[in-house]
């Protein structure tokens, strides 16, 4: 493959993994369908986070032409919350966070233990 097809391959793999990314970062994925039920409509919210990066490569090896090429995004959703919306009201429910109480319960024991050890 010539430098020039494998510039042009790297082009069209980039612009589908940001096309990629553009679809899975957007308000609706923040903000879930909204659901309601006898007057009551609740509007779920997340976190969403994402990243990107991509590399590449060329030169001459040992043994031939040199290559290299890679890419990759992530997206990471967590539910933080919920609005409620009851006649002309609107309430925010943050949502709990089960695991992360536990760590830091865990982290709090773990100092304290440490610091225990350390006095005697």
């Amino acid at each position: 493959m010539s430098s020039r097809e494998d510039v042009r391959e790297t082009m069209d793999r980039l612009r589908s993994t940001a096309s990629d990314v553009r679809q899975s970062m957007h308000a609706q994925t923040v903000f879930g369908e909204p659901v309601t039920h006898n007057g009551i409509t609740v509007v779920p919210a997340a976190r969403t986070r994402g990243g990107f990066g991509g590399g590449g490569g060329g030169g001459e090896g040992e043994e031939g032409e040199g290559s290299g090429m890679g890419m990759g995004y992530g997206v990471s959703s967590r539910p933080i919350g919920a609005f409620i919306i009851s006649d002309d009201q609107v309430t925010w429910k943050p949502s709990i966070d089960v695991n992360l109480m536990f760590m830091m319960g865990c982290a709090v024991a773990a100092l304290y233990f440490f610091f225990a050890w350390l006095d005697d």
